[in-house]
């Protein structure tokens, strides 16, 4: 069973003409999410090696790690333990840029393509997760 809409709107639509085009999520608790959903998707149709399941199982952790954790910076207790959280959230993205690097080095083209789409958005993660941490830190 999918949960949708549990919390605000999660895209913007741009019109162009007759049709709508889906801009980019910005809710970020969706938007981590969704990274790790689409980690999990990907990681079922690479090849089962040693390396790709000890990665994998890596990436998984800090994928799903992302999002659990910016759900808690945003019911934190305090402004400390809110970039506490925020921090951990952009380690957590760095790791699965890392983890996501070393499946799509050590596999065949096949599956490079959608590796780099991830990997690309684990790293516009942490990008976001750092200036959250330096607007909130000021």
């Amino acid at each position: 069973m999918k949960i949708s809409n549990f919390k605000h709107q999660i895209s913007n639509n741009i019109q162009i003409g007759s049709s709508k085009i889906p801009n980019k999520i910005y809710d970020l608790e969706e938007r981590t999410f969704q990274f790790a959903k689409n980690f999990s998707s990907y990681y079922k149709k690479i090849p089962r090696t040693v390396s790709n399941i000890e990665y994998g199982k890596q990436a998984i952790r800090s994928s799903g790690s992302s999002g659990s954790n910016y759900i808690e910076a945003n019911e934190a207790l305090s402004k400390k333990d809110f970039l506490m959280r925020i921090k951990i959230c952009r380690k957590e993205a760095k790791e699965s840029a890392y983890w996501l690097r070393l499946i799509i080095e050590s596999n065949d083209e096949k599956h490079r393509e959608e590796g780099l789409r991830l990997f690309n958005e684990a790293i516009e993660l942490k990008k976001i997760f750092s200036t959250i941490i330096q607007k909130s830190a000021k």
